[in-house]
Formats: structure tokens, C-alpha cells, sequence
């Protein structure tokens, strides 16, 4: 990074900082970052892992649109994501992608890549499940992570990560989504739920063994208010008008998520690990809509799309020439039908913070 670009990005998080009214971060001393995770996460390695990935809508306007600089970087979203929050009210700078190799990584790094599953792209190939855009599991992150510790450490990482917090996740959506959209069942993709979470905490228990204290594992999104789910299939309907047996789905992966936690602290009782509830969070965002300045007219429909009930087509997606961006951005919830707004990832790490808290060693 250079020194022009470091400046900038400090304006940018001072120009930031007034967004965040969450707890401060900042008494918890963590003084590095890692992410593991999907595009609810990713900071940039998608669209620098292949020529596919360089060509995707993330790595164009609108996406970025509301970034410092106005400029795409390869979040999904057309500004700042969940882990930027959390970078900001702990006081270090937005993590950078371990794929752009000559950023500076001593602050920490992320792993997370769009289009990633928790399982590998064998184990799903096997159920007759691809997975269309990339092949960087939950698998091949870890390996990056031990890669990128294996080059920072002399002896071994746990005097280097003693203050450091990870991120494991959200991850699993893709799995099921995947699942889903390519015909399978509910009942079939449910049958995921418990290899899915297997994945999940073999991945906690590899990151305690490079030296991880602290670890935040939040749970998937109420699937059936997904913008894209919505538009592709039908009801039941729960009383948010989300696809009921979506979010029944979301429910018992994130039921087995905290079991498979609980195994593990017991495992490590000198470890902090923590669940984070995105899903209550999301729903209480969409419950309170009006009084958190969102749309509630909107919940459902995508920013930036075109079409049908809720703003969104297969076939014209945000990013395609054609498709319009809403005018108001900061009053929807979702972005394009799969990825949410600023906003909403905002309003979500506020949450994620206030529940982290207390929990992981921060003083008073």
C-alpha cells in the first residue's frame, strides 16, 4: 500500500467513524483481525482469484458506489461491509484481501471469498451440487490462513495472536442456496445442515490450533427473506412475508451451529468463542424498519435490479448495463437481491458488537 493510498483510507475511516454508534472496540485491545467467510465478508479476494472473478459485477459500479473513493474493491455491496465495522470500532484499518499480495497484513487479513461454501466443491460435486464460482471453500481459506501464519511467525503464532479476534464465518448459505436453486429439496439440502456445521467447527478447531483465543462464529440470515428467494420460489410465508421453510432451514443450521460451539469451548475452556446471531438481528431490523430510517415498503426488493415484485431478474442483475440503482440506498435493506446494503450491514454489526461484548475480555 502506498502512502497516498494509506492516507486516504485513514480519511475514510475517520469520515466513517460518526456512522457507528455500537460500544467502542476499542477497550477489548484486539489489535489484529482475522475473517474467514463468503461475500457477506469479502474485501477483494473474488475478483482477484481469476479472470472470472476480475470480470464480476462486484468488481464494477455501482458496486462501491458509497465506498471512500466511490470506487468498486470488490465487496458485494455498494459500500462498507459488516467486518469494516467491526475493523473501525475496534481502531484498526479495513482488512485487506490475502490475495492482493502486496498489502500490508499486520493488522490482520481476510480470507473470505464470494461464491464460498463450507463444504468443498468435492463433497458437493458428490450430491450433485456444484458450485459455480469458486472453488476457495472453507478448506482452502484455512490453508491460506496457515500459509500466511507459517510466513509471519518464527516459532509459533500464540504470543503474535494473544490479542487477536477471529471471524468464522457467516458461512453455509451458499451451500444451501446452491442446493435450492439448482432443484434440490428442502428436505435434501436440510440433510446438509449437519456436514455444513461439521465443516464450520472443524475450522474453529483449526484456527485454535494456529493460536486463536478470541473467535466469533455467527450463525446464517433468515434465508427465506432473501430477495432472491423470493422471487424464484413461493410460500408458505411466516408473518415477515420470508419463505417459512427457508428460514426453518436457517434456523437449524444455526441450532446445530451453537451445539457444535458449545462441543468445542468444552473442548477449550481457556479459548473465548462466541456465537454471533445474525439471524434474530436481520429480523428485528425488518420488524423495525421505519424506526431505523429503512423503507418499510422496501424490505424485500433489491436497490439496485429491475423486474418483477421485488426488483430483481436472473437474467438482468445488478451491475448489467440497464439496471438502475434506486435513488435512496440508505432506505433499503438489500442491494441486489443477494448481497444487503451498507445499511443493513451497519445496523447488523452494531448488533454483532453490542452481543460480542461482553464476552471477549474487553474492559470497562
Amino acid at each position: 500500500m502506498s502512502k497516498l493510498e494509506f492516507i486516504g483510507i485513514t480519511f475514510g475511516l475517520l469520515m466513517f467513524v460518526h456512522c457507528i454508534n455500537a460500544l467502542d472496540l476499542k477497550k477489548c485491545y484486539i489489535d489484529k483481525i482475522y475473517q474467514l467467510g463468503d461475500s457477506l465478508s469479502d474485501t477483494g479476494n473474488y475478483i482477484r482469484e481469476s479472470s472470472r472473478g476480475a470480470r464480476s459485477a462486484c468488481a464494477r459500479l455501482p458496486y462501491g458506489q458509497d465506498f471512500y473513493g466511490k470506487k468498486p474493491t470488490g465487496r458485494c455491496s455498494n459500500g462498507l461491509l459488516i467486518i469494516d465495522y467491526i475493523a473501525m470500532a475496534s481502531g484498526l484499518p479495513f482488512l485487506n484481501p490475502y490475495q492482493n499480495r502486496d498489502a500490508d497484513f499486520r493488522k490482520g487479513n481476510n480470507f473470505a471469498t464470494s461464491g464460498a461454501t463450507a463444504l468443498t466443491v468435492e463433497f458437493l460435486k458428490a450430491k450433485n451440487i456444484s458450485s459455480p464460482f469458486t472453488s476457495t471453500s472453507l478448506d482452502v481459506q484455512l490453508d491460506w490462513m496457515f500459509t500466511h501464519f507459517n510466513s509471519i511467525c518464527l516459532k509459533d503464532c500464540i504470543e503474535l495472536l494473544k490479542n487477536s479476534l477471529f471471524v468464522v464465518g457467516e458461512i453455509g448459505v451458499n451451500d444451501y442456496g446452491f442446493a435450492l436453486l439448482q432443484g434440490k429439496t428442502i428436505q435434501q439440502t436440510t440433510s446438509l445442515v449437519r456436514d455444513v456445521v461439521f465443516a464450520i467447527q472443524k475450522a474453529i478447531r483449526r484456527v485454535i490450533e494456529f493460536g486463536a483465543v478470541r473467535i466469533v462464529v455467527p450463525g446464517v440470515l433468515p434465508m427465506g427473506c432473501g430477495t432472491i428467494f423470493l422471487t424464484k420460489f413461493t410460500g408458505p410465508y411466516d408473518e415477515y412475508h420470508c419463505l417459512k421453510e427457508f428460514n426453518d432451514l436457517a434456523k437449524y443450521h444455526n441450532q446445530i451451529l451453537q451445539v457444535a460451539i458449545e462441543e468445542v469451548k468444552k473442548e477449550h475452556p481457556n479459548v473465548i468463542i462466541v456465537y454471533g446471531d445474525y439471524y434474530t438481528s436481520y429480523l428485528s431490523i425488518v420488524r423495525d424498519a421505519s424506526k431505523l430510517g429503512f423503507d418499510p415498503n422496501n424490505v424485500q426488493k433489491a436497490c439496485c435490479g429491475i423486474g418483477g415484485t421485488y426488483n430483481f431478474n436472473m437474467g438482468s442483475m445488478c451491475g448489467n448495463r440497464g439496471v438502475p440503482v434506486c435513488a435512496t440506498p440508505q432506505r433499503y435493506l438489500n442491494w441486489d437481491g443477494i448481497h444487503l446494503t451498507q445499511e443493513a450491514y451497519k445496523d447488523l454489526a452494531q448488533s454483532l458488537i453490542q452481543q460480542i461484548y461482553p464476552h471477549i475480555k474487553c474492559s470497562n
